[in-house]
């Protein structure tokens, strides 16, 4: 084993790669590999290298700290298009030796001031008062008189969403792009090196087609709108070259450009997209000119007025195809349609990589998530057409929507034979670096954990969305408030989520009250549904940027949002006489309660002011927290005094001298539970004892809504019932996490019941099978059944307490935590051996608290691989007991 730590990689601003960075002090992290591990490990001291553009000189920053993390820029600031080679060593151990440097990381600035953009945005003006917006094409065919050229880069945003090309070759691997902001008030340009793409000596064409995308679509649920912010799609596009000498050859989007409508008739999220091959030009994006490409068909473009918005570069991946996936099987149905079964509810698109049909023929592909009568069942999608159409010109066709996707299992084919080797399903979402990993001796819970994995694949697609397949598909806060502690663990979800917030933001504060709108970015419209306040949904506003500190460690989210934060607690709350929430208003509270018709989804048994009271104590406290770490003294004692009075104003409404709560609800009782609301030991276990009853009477099935389903089992673990908690996990029947995979779920559904069990889809309008807000339950598995958590922000410190239960002997998890891997594996052996494996990855440390533990502080370990044995019964107290009258006891049975 070598007595000194490895660095395995760099990163800038946590992101995985330094090309095309936004700020001109981007900070720098390092992690370090877990194999081979040192024990005991700590960092001491770094040195970072930095080599700059066009100077010989190598500058040296020795720095004495055990930070590795988000380590501010040593230099000066990068200026646009700079770039530079960075590396970095680590000192550490008793001797403190130094590691091997690093290798040698690139780091390149982007356009940093807008005074750098010389493009100029082109449009073609073609009103259409109603329906879609055609696609339009962009073409500028130019030449480069300097020889060859080492360096080419392409900067390009559009208001819809395109696809570059130079030279007939696409330019980069991205799709959708630059996705969807708050448009008004930030606007992504992407950054690609072209250099390779280039032809020296001749003629070169850079291409651009543009779809109307989230700019100009149809937005919307009932119906919808159309150009919620604008009806003109347009493209910036700035091709910067440079010789070894320094020769520079700018192109940039302008009036000499010629455009010509594409060969996409339309192209909709919502609908789907409609191609006519009969009406394609080859060589449209190329510098040749191949028949039946006609170059006078193509008209002048307009110069129209520059985004006034902030063109930003973002910290988010882009979104990619990540993974292709082949049919399981084809269906014919009763009606005699041919239906592709991918046998995984997925986003993305179908792609038929050689069609072959005669000229003019079409093959019509509609998609859904689930079957019903044998049928594909689009009924949940509402007004959305999901469906794609292609029209052949004879040749054979490699077919493939380029500006809309889909969420979908299953896709009926007319038109065409599908077969198990001519259609695959490409899977689309935000490429983020995969951090989490979860598994356990139980099949059906790891099946559960899948489920949630996938629903974040679905709809972290640009933005954190609610669902990717019907009409809406929109950034519910409320949804990502609860689900983001399980999608921090799964996926580095930082820079996206960071950028959201951005725009939550933008949005709320240009609202004299601070309100947040319940979608970001906001499209829903005002008469249809005025911004209100609203609990846990509005709350992401300090939630979310604590959750991504937690995880991340990075003080900057804290101190970008902190208007944000401090604008809806002290001006977006309605507050009654008592300063908690106003009683008379309408909260959404305990959403999708189990209990709630299909046509009342807020109907819930736990009142929403109760709910939302209990938030408001809690983000009081979190936001005095945060108030302390900006050094915000005066708000850290306004908000710290304040959460003291809400709590005690909030017993004093809700609860009762014995520990009694008023609604005596799992989701209320959960609440005060793990937000800490009671401060009386009694008045604690009264309530955890309330809480177990309440499940045991349940016979162990849901029994909350979106308020309670992501504590529930933290609360029966805090309370000291861990047994029901798993015994709730593992229950199969209606409604409860396991019954959709008894009816072959392979997403988290919108509803418990989004399947009823003789297979018929659920009666409610608002009806999804691909949604991760109930899947938050993954969270309780990563903490408490696997048994990590950060004990400090970032996972510096990290908290192993994990507790075994139920008819699960084994668990692990892996985390990639900002400093290395963790990894945690625990099994019950015979005897009730209790063995636990634990890797901690350098420049960090672990207390571990061993099943049956008291907990005792000292047992702390560093770096390396560790073992631990106890005795302990994991059976004892397995399986509970429902609690059922005496005549019905014998009900009481579990498989």
């Amino acid at each position: 084993m070598s007595s000194t730590a490895v660095i395995s990689s760099l990163s800038f601003e946590q992101g995985s790669t330094g090309f095309g960075i936004g700020i001109s002090n981007p900070r720098i992290s390092w992690r370090f590999k877990t194999d081979p591990n040192p024990k005991d490990w700590e960092q001491t001291a770094y040195d970072i290298e930095i080599t700059r553009e066009r100077c010989s000189d190598t500058e040296r920053y020795h720095v004495q700290s055990t930070n590795s993390v988000l380590v501010p820029w040593p230099s000066q600031p990068l200026k646009s298009r700079e770039t530079a080679q960075v590396r970095v060593r680590a000192y550490g151990g008793t001797d403190s030796v130094p590691t091997e440097w690093s290798n040698w990381s690139t780091i390149e600035c982007g356009l940093l001031d807008r005074k750098d953009w010389k493009a100029r945005a082109i449009t073609v003006s073609v009103k259409q008062p109603e329906g879609p917006l055609r696609p339009i094409r962009f073409r500028k065919t130019f030449s480069f008189p300097f020889g060859s050229v080492p360096r080419a880069r392409l900067y390009i945003t559009s208001l819809g969403v395109f696809q570059a090309y130079i030279n007939g070759v696409p330019v980069g691997d991205h799709f959708m792009a630059p996705g969807w902001t708050s448009y008004h008030h930030r606007l992504n340009y992407e950054m690609f090196d072209v250099s390779s793409l280039l032809r020296y000596g001749e003629s070169n064409t850079i291409a651009v087609e543009v779809a109307e995308g989230w700019y100009a679509t149809r937005l919307g649920f009932h119906g919808g709108r159309r150009y919620v912010y604008g009806d003109e799609m347009a493209l910036i596009a700035q091709l910067e070259m440079q010789t070894a000498n320094g020769d520079e050859h700018v192109v940039i989007s302008d009036a000499t450009w010629k455009s010509h409508q594409s060969a996409i008739i339309s192209s909709e999220l919502y609908d789907g997209e409609v191609y006519n091959a009969l009406e394609e030009q080859t060589g449209w994006n190329n510098h040749t000119f191949n028949a039946p490409f006609n170059s006078e068909s193509w008209s002048f473009v307009q110069e129209t007025d520059f985004p006034k918005a902030e063109l930003v570069l973002s910290n988010a991946p882009p979104v990619r195809v990540t993974q292709t996936i082949k049919p399981t099987q084809i269906i014919t149905t009763p009606s005699n349609k041919k239906i592709v079964d991918f046998g995984q509810n997925l986003v993305g698109r179908a792609r038929i990589p050689k069609l072959n049909i005669p000229s003019g023929d079409s093959v019509i592909l509609t998609h859904a998530e689930v079957l019903e009568n044998q049928e594909l069942g689009t009924r949940p999608l509402r007004v959305a057409k999901c469906t794609d159409k292609v029209t052949s010109a004879g040749d054979e066709l490699d077919w493939a929507p380029r500006f809309s996707f889909h969420g979908f299992r299953y896709v009926q084919v007319d038109n065409w034979t599908p077969t198990l080797d001519n259609i695959v399903a490409e899977v689309m979402h935000t490429d983020l670096t995969r951090t989490g990993w979860f598994d356990c001796s139980h099949a059906m819970i790891n099946q559960l954990h899948e489920n949630a994995t996938w629903s974040m694949r679905g709809n972290f697609l640009s933005i954190p969305t609610d669902c990717p397949q019907r009409d809406e598909r929109l950034g519910w806060t409320g949804d990502i408030q609860v689900f983001a502690p399980s999608a921090s663990f799964l996926y580095n979800t930082s820079g996206m989520l960071g950028d959201w917030l951005k725009d939550l933001s933008s949005e709320q504060l240009e609202n004299a009250n601070a309100v947040p709108p319940l979608v970001v970015p906001n499209v829903i419209s005002e008469e249809f549904w005025p911004t209100f306040p609203q609990a846990i949904w509005d709350d992401v506003t300090i939630l979310l940027p604590w959750t991504l500190y937690q995880n991340y460690g990075d003080i900057d989210i804290l101190r970008k949002q902190y208007p944000s934060m401090t604008g809806w607690l002290d001006r977006g709350v309605q507050r009654g006489p008592d300063r908690l929430w106003d009683d008379n208003l309408f909260q959404l509270g305990d959403w999708l309660d189990p209990t709630a018709p299909p046509d009342q989804p807020g109907n819930a048994r736990t009142d929403g002011t109760l709910v939302a009271d209990a938030y408001l104590v809690h983000v009081t406290r979190v936001l005095g927290d945060i108030s302390t770490i900006l050094g915000e003294l005066a708000d850290e004692t306004r908000y710290k005094t304040e959460y003291h009075k809400l709590k005690l104003r909030f017993q004093e409404k809700y609860v009762s001298h014995e520990g009694w709560l008023v609604g005596d609800t799992q989701t209320a009782l959960a609440l005060v539970l793990v937000f800490d609301l009671l401060d009386d030991a009694d008045q604690i276990a009264a309530a955890g004892a309330r809480l177990a009853r309440s499940v045991r009477k349940s016979k162990f099935q849901v029994s909350t809504g979106f308020a309670g389903t992501p504590l529930i089992t933290h609360a029966l673990t805090r309370s000291g019932h861990p047994q029901l908690a798993y015994r709730m996990l593992q229950e199969k029947n209606c409604p409860s996490w396991m019954y959709p995979i008894t009816m072959g779920a392979t997403t988290i559904w919108e509803r418990w019941d989004s399947m009823l069990p003789d297979g018929s889809i659920n009666p409610g309008e608002m009806t999804s099978f691909n949604h991760y807000a109930l899947g938050s339950i993954i969270n309780w598995l990563h903490k408490t059944v696997a048994g990590v958590s950060p004990l400090e922000p970032g996972w510096r410190h990290i908290l192993v307490q994990p507790v075994p239960g139920g008819t699960v002997t084994s668990a692990q998890a892996i985390h990639e935590t900002p400093y290395g891997r963790l990894e945690c594996r625990w099994e019950v052996r015979e005897g009730n051996e209790f063995h636990l494996e634990l890797i901690v990855p350098p420049n960090s440390k672990a207390r571990i608290v061993l099943p049956g533990d008291s907990g005792d502080d000292s047992r702390w370990r560093r770096s390396g691989r560790h073992e631990f044995s106890t005795r302990f019964d994991s059976q004892a107290g397995w399986p509970p007991k429902a609690l059922l009258p005496p005549m019905f006891e014998a009900e009481d049975t579990f498989v």
